[in-house]
């Protein structure tokens, strides 16, 4: 018998179930897989609270590694035995096997493990597409990077530097002001005991940043707009504290004529040919020793819940992972 997590009503933590499941064989276009890792993500806590609904009673997770243990019908994607990860399709990852459509799948190199795999797929393409895509940066840029030593913060301030851009990153302690430094930022703001606004501005001699990567949400929106040179974008991609509040649009002219973005990675990995060309650029970096994906936590997945009180109180940096 397998098991999944599972949840019957929206809420905090304790609405996540451990549940036995019966697995159908997998459908025409279908795998089964059985995971060895899966990802821990803040959209999880999104989609648990009910701040982004769903049909109940539901699974939950977007992101795994695992071994493909058979196939459906006209699956040519990938075969019996092969190491896969992924980061998108039905939310079910939080399950020890599971049926998912094949086309969601990508390859995962021999020497990346599935540990590894299962938490850079969500968070590394996010940051591909963030720096690629959304707003690509250019060599000599001065951009703020929130939650600088968090999951996809970490990624994003490693990355950039390689792409030459002068680094502002904020935390909220000084152990994880050390990890942001560690990580290549070449300014820390520890936002507990500083304004952030009025420390970019002295950072930057008045001028602003070229764009602001905010995963936090409404207790920075605004502030993270006022760090913004002219012309400059905020990229506003997560709400950690809750979703930002309606605003007037004449702030954006107030502001210098800045541009605002709500990006979301479905839209960025849209084919599959989208699919691949990114977690391409994610494994080449990671493979190279560019770009570090750091697991600083591990939790059993039928301890998700647990998991989850320590991502949302802020006691977690890098990336966690769950084990089946």
């Amino acid at each position: 018998m397998s098991h999944a997590i599972r949840f019957h009503r929206t809420g905090g933590p304790e609405v996540l179930q451990w549940e036995a499941v019966v697995l159908p064989p997998p459908a025409a276009g279908e795998v089964r897989l059985r995971h060895h890792a899966v990802g821990l993500n803040f959209i999880d806590t999104y989609h648990r609270s009910g701040l982004y609904p769903l049909a109940l009673p539901s699974g939950l997770g977007m992101e795994a590694a695992g071994v493909v243990e058979a196939v459906g019908e006209g699956v040519t994607e990938v075969k019996a035995g092969d190491r896969v990860a992924y980061t998108n399709g039905p939310l079910d990852a939080y399950s020890e096997q599971r049926n998912i459509p094949a086309r969601f799948l990508v390859p995962l190199p021999d020497d990346i493990s599935f540990e590894q795999g299962a938490a850079m797929m969500l968070q590394g393409i996010t940051a591909h597409y963030l720096l690629h895509s959304t707003y690509p940066v250019k060599a000599g840029e001065t951009i703020l990077v929130h939650a600088a030593a968090g999951g996809v913060g970490s990624i994003l301030v490693q990355w950039a530097k390689l792409l030459g851009a002068t680094v502002i990153g904020t935390v909220g302690n000084d152990d994880k002001a050390a990890r942001a430094l560690a990580l290549g930022c070449d300014h820390v703001i520890v936002y507990a005991r500083e304004r952030f606004p009025e420390r970019v501005r002295e950072l930057t001699a008045g001028r602003g940043v070229a764009v602001v990567y905010d995963s936090v949400g409404r207790d920075t929106f605004l502030d993270s707009v006022s760090c913004l040179q002219r012309r400059g974008t905020m990229v506003s991609y997560g709400n950690a504290t809750g979703p930002v509040a309606p605003f007037d649009c004449a702030l954006l002219h107030k502001s210098g004529s800045v541009f605002v973005t709500r990006p979301g990675l479905p839209d960025y990995i849209a084919t599959r040919e989208e699919l691949l060309e990114r977690a391409a650029a994610l494994f080449e970096v990671v493979r190279g020793g560019k770009v570090r994906i750091e697991i600083m936590q591990r939790f059993a997945l039928k301890d998700a819940a647990q998991a989850h009180r320590e991502l949302e109180g802020r006691r977690t940096t890098g990336s966690t992972v769950l084990l089946p």
